[in-house]
């Protein structure tokens, strides 16, 4: 593979918190060098075949690892592929994808997850890493075969969206999980209390006449998960904590030293309750939007890496899916491609810096899942992303990669576009 010497970018590490100026060499797949400040003395001492790409002060991060994105395969593949998710998570600067289970069927056994990787891995241009569902057919009842699943490739266990009700079952597979060292991701919700919810309960909801869910169904169910936690020592991962009430118990368990991370999307971080205003379905995702007090609650919790990590919750619907009432529409939205603008907005409003973003977009969740990427470190992976943090643009749907166009940020102004994206240090992505 030849040499790549990217020179006068804007280092971001999220690992020492800094943005330096510097060049970076990439050999092999990995970064063999990183040179601070003068590009013509990087320039110097490069490989003489070496391909030098000049970022003219751009920015230059490690790749984001997007924890929980959907891609419809089995199944579902008119709402979106591995290739056509590989190509939007290339332009939105996903390097590493970890896909979920909740497909047609669930990818509940070695061979449906053996399928899945040999499709991801002949058409997507990134990293994808599968999860496994932690029951069969993610139906709450009986547990996959963890082992088996762990030895085909699986890097981490999750029923998704459907919360495990019978508790001794949840034990039994955390039990089981902590054998094995697995992970195991859960959607912290008390089941009872949000079925059938469509938005969070308030003055809005009740305005618009909508079924809604107490913020205190999250608590709940976190702490049912902890106790379980405390109970048997397994490792394990909240998928999306949303509210101000979930954080008291969210910190306990850190302190007394529980194997416990958790992320948020970056819907409930970018978007709040009033956002559906007008019944818009492409707002309509799960858990549903929380008030403004909550997502200024979760962006500091972020900010103090009280929650760990950032993800996408790509979760693709076709338009029949979404266009129905509020009450009937499928739940989710398309984010791979903008996930970064969006998280960038927290940055042109001063909430979040750059190191802060890309530790819970990159650093945390490479660590959770034990790879090696994430990192602006001499032998870390290539898996870089070179982008333009003040690119301003107006954000048209149809011309997302995504088969899927069920984006809230249709027609938004948006700050942030990726220039280049390498993954082991070959270049997948190129904006034009």
């Amino acid at each position: 593979m030849t040499a790549t010497l990217i020179i006068n970018a804007q280092l971001i590490d999220p690992e020492a918190g800094t943005v330096t100026r510097g060049s970076v060499l990439i050999e092999e797949g990995r970064i063999s060098r990183i040179t601070p400040e003068e590009s013509d003395a990087a320039e110097e001492r490069a490989p003489r075949a070496a391909r030098v790409v000049d970022a003219d002060g751009k920015h230059l991060a490690p790749g984001i690892v997007d924890i929980g994105v959907k891609v419809c395969e089995p199944g579902e593949r008119h709402k979106e592929s591995f290739r056509s998710a590989g190509l939007a998570a290339a332009a939105g600067g996903v390097t590493t994808m970890a896909t979920r289970p909740d497909t047609l069927p669930a990818i509940d056994s070695p061979e449906v997850l053996e399928f899945t990787r040999r499709r991801a891995n002949e058409a997507a241009p990134v990293n994808v890493l599968p999860m496994a569902a932690l029951t069969k057919g993610r139906e709450g009842r009986e547990m996959t075969e963890i082992g088996f699943l762990m030895d085909a490739g699986a890097v981490a266990f999750t029923d998704c969206d459907h919360v495990v009700r019978d508790t001794k079952v949840f034990a039994r597979a955390l039990t089981y999980a902590r054998g094995l060292g697995a992970l195991v991701i859960a959607h912290p919700q008390e089941p009872g209390l949000s079925a059938g919810a469509a938005a969070t309960s308030g003055k809005f909801a009740s305005l618009y006449g909508l079924p809604a869910v107490s913020p205190m169904a999250e608590r709940m169910g976190l702490d049912r998960d902890i106790a379980l936690l405390e109970m048997t020592g397994a490792r394990y991962h909240a998928d999306q904590i949303t509210t101000a009430r979930a954080l008291p118990a969210l910190s306990r368990a850190k302190r007394n030293g529980l194997d416990i991370t958790a992320g948020t999307s970056i819907h409930h971080l970018t978007l709040n309750e009033l956002d559906v205003s007008g019944y818009r379905t492409f707002f309509k995702v799960k858990p549903p939007l929380r008030s403004e007090e909550d997502r200024q609650s979760i962006i500091e919790a972020v900010r103090t890496g009280l929650i760990d990590t950032i993800s996408s919750m790509h979760t693709p619907q076709d338009e029949e899916s979404k266009r129905l009432p509020f009450e009937e529409a499928a739940s989710g939205a398309v984010a791979l491609e903008t996930l970064l603008p969006a998280a960038l907005r927290l940055f042109h409003s001063g909430e979040l810096d750059l190191p802060v973003l890309f530790r819970a977009l990159a650093l945390n969740p490479a660590k959770r899942l034990g790879l090696q990427c994430g990192r602006m470190a001499v032998g870390a992976p290539a898996d870089l992303i070179l982008f333009d943090a003040n690119k301003p643009f107006i954000l048209d749907r149809f011309a997302l990669r995504s088969k899927s166009k069920n984006t809230p940020f249709d027609g938004a102004r948006m700050q942030g576009r990726v220039l280049a994206t390498y993954v082991g240090g070959a270049a997948v992505y190129e904006a034009e």
